[in-house]
């Protein structure tokens, strides 16, 4: 069965997507609420899986917490945690549950994160991931075996920065990932939109899959600070963080401008990926802001027309 998301992709419509972390611990609820109150506004949620290499529940269980519930999660997949053997299992595991949308991620390093003694694996990286999701989706496993119990049918997409400093680094990897299998793109976060244009003119034009750019929600002048300082290759224009200052309401001052970036990336993409860490809730505000209206309810295909 065809993925709601999937069906908006082929359908070339906006599309808009939510990043949501899943909980430390056994406890879904808080993730659960946050995620519900961003149905009928997203095509999809995505679940991150060890961000920044710190432990979390797993995406895979996150995401089926989600589709019991009628969210449509992307369940991110990175090759950090994980050997050839268990992320195989893992993605057929995600087809018996019903998740079909993978985002394939190279991973965080684990010094990055809070467990720096752990042992990272990296079988794989992102564009191997994809082209082993091709093979997973042919019926084959790694080893050109074929899957006994049946083919996966997985909608792969992957993550681009077009404000990498290296440009035809850059060009070299989308061009690898789409030819790998990848469906769709998610940007990393976004505050040069010069940038995205040039980048969808010269280099994604022709693939003709859909970029999402990444709009991120500051909350603050001190939160712009702290990212700008900790997050490896952002920059963040000292406009922005000056409206953030200026401001006697700095979260109404974030999402204001998190709203004219989703205007913007509209007249130059497919789709924006929101990410408002612990602020989820004002999602619904920023798209409302941004004239994007709520997400009509996609209907599954029939026999019939399968």
């Amino acid at each position: 069965m065809m993925s709601r998301f999937r069906q908006a992709v082929e359908a070339q419509e906006f599309l808009v997507t939510a990043e949501v972390t899943p909980p430390k611990g056994g406890n879904p609820d808080r993730m659960l609420q946050v995620a519900q109150s961003l149905k009928g506004r997203v095509h999809a949620v995505n679940i991150t899986d060890g961000s920044r290499a710190v432990l979390r529940m797993s995406s895979l269980a996150a995401s089926v917490v989600l589709l019991r519930n009628d969210i449509e999660p992307v369940c991110q997949v990175a090759c950090r945690d994980r050997n050839l053997i268990g992320i195989q299992s893992d993605l057929m595991g995600a087809q018996a549950l019903g998740i079909r949308n993978i985002l394939a991620l190279t991973g965080d390093p684990v010094k990055a994160g809070d467990h720096p003694k752990a042992k990272a694996v990296f079988n794989l990286e992102s564009v191997r991931l994809l082209k082993l999701i091709q093979k997973l989706n042919e019926g084959t496993d790694f080893n050109d075996k074929p899957l006994t119990d049946g083919a996966l049918d997985l909608f792969a997409g992957a993550a681009v920065d077009p404000q990498s400093d290296s440009w035809s680094g850059l060009q070299r990897r989308f061009e690898q990932k789409v030819k790998a299998g990848a469906q769709f793109f998610q940007s990393q976060m976004l505050t040069d939109f010069d940038r995205l244009e040039k980048f969808m003119d010269e280099v994604a034009s022709p693939a003709k899959k859909p970029i999402l750019a990444g709009i991120f929600l500051f909350k603050s002048a001190k939160n712009a600070r702290f990212i700008q300082k900790y997050v490896p290759g952002v920059h963040i224009p000292e406009e922005i963080i000056e409206r953030l200052d200026r401001a006697s309401d700095p979260l109404q001052e974030g999402i204001k401008i998190a709203a004219e970036q989703v205007q913007t990336a509209r007249q130059l993409c497919q789709g924006v990926h929101m990410m408002a860490v612990k602020k989820e809730e004002a999602i619904p505000s920023i798209l409302d802001l941004a004239g994007v209206k709520p997400v009509e309810g996609v209907k599954l295909p029939t026999a019939a027309t399968r």
